[in-house]
């Protein structure tokens, strides 16, 4: 295939030049409507290019298509049978995969590591989730995706499980032995889901994580604003093998997703495939290098340690690790990660991925360059010689693996639509979650709808809003009270 066309960015091209006047929704009208400071901040062009899908980029009936011949560029440029764009994200692409494979009271084997978006979809479902346990790292208080064995033992105490789900690679960076994984599902004759969403960039470069695609996995779902070029939103979802139908799988797509897409998100995921077909493998041989670098110079600065392979990767632990996320252990420092990453935002202007009680990191792209990593190295300089500002800070009660793990006593969509009452914390225990309390970043849920709580998790999450930790989907955002 063509691979310098790009149809999204093409038609937009084309609208603009046959100089079209819309009598159809956006009510701005290209930005004619649109108030002055608010085009003054976002730009002329963002309402310009802000058009309808069909009766716009497209005709009514789609006859060109725009959007089809996009997708089917997408799909060969990285090996898939079929790929879907989605401008809901990969909240919504994961969630569409899930209904695609399961129905409600249907079993699904799911890494019990898996974002809150998982979570959502089991709510909305109905499905019954077979928990896969991650691999616990007891030392570092971490978790690695689950092992195939893992999946090998669920599936045998639950042959009738429709399929599994596994999140790889983890915001952390550490990849799952996905081609293992994905031979056990399809010993079942079931489909393997990969929630990819921070492996986007895979397909392009030999020295990143094999991507789910090549591992063998049915469907996988990438969010390309997160590591890609992509605008906030924009999601693809890709398809190959015959265990899963395309027209059900878009059919879910339609029954979550919105009938207004935004052509911004499309285009800008066109483009991205155009780079990274065109130049994605020197520009990962320039990320990559860049890592390498940064990794370095940051193990230099006293008091910081750089995870690497031989922290992350092992009999128990990862298959494999992305380089581009560089998680920086700054628990000899006497402080905690939030408070490192807010120190740097406020007097470097930086801000970092995720943090929690004895990490920060920083995720690197094709975007960085010598210059970003300069001012990543200076800041991290900075405040480790400031550290003492920050010390002495609230500890995080991180509890032992094995209490980490909450017993699901009800279905999730049982739980949450069930009736509820708000309770003090410490009147929570044994009590049955009828919500979502999740440390965000990385969005990894600690309780789950339908899990029965113990006193170890809520003073994880109490002690850990107090130390900074962020825990947005609760009703009560200070767990002071849990529903």
């Amino acid at each position: 295939m063509d691979h310098s066309q790009a149809p999204v960015l093409d038609a937009l091209a084309a609208y603009h030049a046959q100089k079209q006047t819309p009598f159809t929704p956006p009510g701005h009208k290209q930005g004619r409507g649109a108030d002055p400071r608010v085009r003054a901040v976002l730009g002329d062009a963002v309402f310009r290019s802000d058009v309808l899908a069909t009766s716009g980029l497209d005709d009514r009936t789609s006859s060109k298509g725009v959007l089809a011949k996009a997708q089917e560029l997408m799909a060969d440029a990285v090996g898939a049978e079929h790929t879907f764009f989605s401008t809901c994200g990969s909240s919504l692409s994961v969630k569409a995969a899930m209904l695609s494979v399961a129905g409600p009271h249907e079993k699904l084997l799911v890494g019990r590591d898996a974002h809150k978006a998982v979570v959502s979809g089991l709510v909305l479902a109905g499905i019954v989730p077979i928990w896969v346990d991650p691999q616990w790292d007891p030392e570092r208080h971490l978790a690695h995706p689950p092992s195939a064995e893992a999946f090998r033992a669920a599936f045998a105490e639950h042959p009738d499980a429709r399929g599994a789900l596994v999140t790889t690679p983890t915001p952390y960076g550490t990849c799952s032995d996905l081609p293992a994984i994905a031979a056990t599902c399809h010993e079942h004759g079931v489909p393997l889901i990969v929630d990819e969403a921070w492996g986007a960039h895979l397909p392009f470069h030999p020295d990143l994580p094999t991507w789910a695609m090549d591992a063998g996995a049915d469907v996988c779902v990438t969010s390309v604003h997160k590591m890609g070029s992509g605008l906030e939103q924009g999601s693809v979802f890709h398809l190959q093998g015959d265990l899963i139908q395309p027209e059900v799988l878009k059919n879910r797509e339609d029954l979550l997703g919105t009938t207004s897409p935004n052509v911004l998100v499309y285009a800008a995921l066109d483009g991205w495939r155009r780079q990274m077909v065109e130049h994605g493998h020197a520009l990962y041989d320039d990320a990559l290098t860049l890592a390498k670098d940064v990794r370095a110079r940051i193990a230099e600065i006293d008091g910081l340690h750089v995870h690497g392979r031989e922290d992350f990767c092992g009999p128990g632990r990862a298959a494999d690790l992305d380089p581009l996320q560089v998680i920086v252990d700054i628990s000899r420092l006497g402080t905690t990660g939030y408070r490192i990453a807010d120190w740097i935002r406020e007097h470097h202007r930086i801000n970092l991925h995720l943090s929690d009680h004895r990490r920060t990191s920083a995720q690197l792209t094709h975007a960085d360059d010598a210059d970003s990593a300069d001012a990543l190295i200076a800041a991290l300089r900075d405040v480790v010689e400031h550290v003492d500002a920050l010390r002495p800070a609230p500890q995080v009660d991180v509890p032992d693996p094995a209490d980490l793990r909450l017993e699901q006593v009800l279905l999730p969509r049982d739980a949450f639509f069930g009736r509820t009452e708000q309770v003090p914390w410490e009147k929570a225990v044994g009590r049955v979650s009828a919500e979502m309390l999740t440390p965000y970043p990385p969005g990894i849920p600690a309780a789950l709808p339908g899990e029965k709580l113990n006193l170890e998790v809520l003073r994880y999450l109490r002690s850990g809003v107090d130390a900074g930790m962020v825990v947005p989907d609760a009703a009560d955002t200070e767990v002071k009270s849990v529903r």
